[in-house]
């Protein structure tokens, strides 16, 4: 089952549970809109390189809509679709005035230089800037962006639309982004973490941890634990896994990740097969990169 037959399902057996009309039902499971665009750029080499962006705007009723950009190579449309309609129910549930969106591109962004980056977001947002902005749908980031990506999405926006700073969310604090914006949601992983570990008696000091992916959101997620007196055991990301039993030096970590663009070659763990990141022993699983990695061919115990 891909993520939008999966997302669908997990709709409607809570629309039966709600007992929402079945017209109602349907409407809601269309998307109010769905976009599809070429990206091509010039490379750093002179050669000439296309790449398929997407922007799903699910639902508006609530107010505009909402959502991340991912720049990945496994962005396809069904899971930008399931996405957006997740964004909805998260808007909704949290009561927050907002309707769901999600986008992204086709692309390994490892594989690009910043200078190529740049240009892919610009003619990216070239092509959607109409349908995007304050009253309309505004972008954020999410897997392989960033505040640089939100920066230039905001300042080819304005070159159109003039000077709208709140076109994106998650920009540089410089240009209006919001102070803690980039923990916030690592700063949530914690918080959902020290609620269940409440409901066993526990908490987050003395506990091991594993956390499958070490970007924005596993990293904040690694230093806050960490912080909190939580031993992070083992961890993985797009280059590799590492694991150490004594408790891995967080912030020593990050900082290498951060120089090296990823955490492959680090010296204060035993590298591992990254597949085996999820069955490591530990107290508490994080998994915190792709979404289906935990399905009925693998099963957490309860704590």
């Amino acid at each position: 089952m891909n993520a939008l037959a999966a997302t669908n399902r997990n709709f409607k057996l809570a629309s039966r549970l709600l007992g929402l009309d079945s017209k109602i039902e349907k409407s809601l499971l269309i998307p109010f809109r769905e976009i599809k665009v070429e990206c091509s750029i010039p490379k750093d080499d002179g050669t000439l390189a296309t790449y398929v962006g997407f922007r799903i705007q699910h639902d508006n009723s609530r107010g505009p809509m909402k959502g991340g950009i991912r720049y990945h190579p496994e962005v396809e449309p069904d899971e930008v679709n399931a996405l957006a309609q997740l964004m909805t129910w998260k808007t909704a549930v949290a009561n927050l005035p907002y309707g769901g969106a999600k986008g992204g591109i086709g692309v390994d962004p490892s594989e690009l230089s910043a200078s190529e980056l740049e240009r892919l977001t610009r003619v990216f947002t070239q092509k959607i800037h109409d349908l995007i902005g304050v009253h309309t749908d505004v972008p954020a980031p999410d897997m392989g962006t960033g505040p640089q990506t939100m920066a230039w999405i905001l300042d080819e926006y304005s070159k159109f639309h003039g000077h709208s700073p709140a076109v994106v969310t998650g920009k540089p604090i410089d240009l209006g982004g919001s102070l803690g914006r980039d923990a916030a949601t690592g700063r949530g992983v914690l918080f959902a973490t020290e609620a269940l570990l409440n409901e066993y008696g526990k908490s987050v000091s003395g506990q091991r941890f594993v956390i499958q992916g070490f970007g924005n959101v596993g990293s904040w997620a690694a230093q806050l634990i960490n912080e909190k007196g939580g031993k992070i055991v083992a961890v993985s990301d797009i280059t590799g896994a590492i694991k150490n039993s004594n408790g891995l030096d967080i912030p020593s970590l990050l900082k290498y990740s951060k120089e090296n663009r990823g955490i492959k070659g680090f010296h204060g763990g035993d590298s591992i097969d990254p597949k085996s990141i999820l069955v490591e022993d530990c107290d508490v699983l994080i998994p915190a990169a792709l979404g289906g990695v935990i399905n009925r061919y693998f099963h957490i115990s309860q704590i």
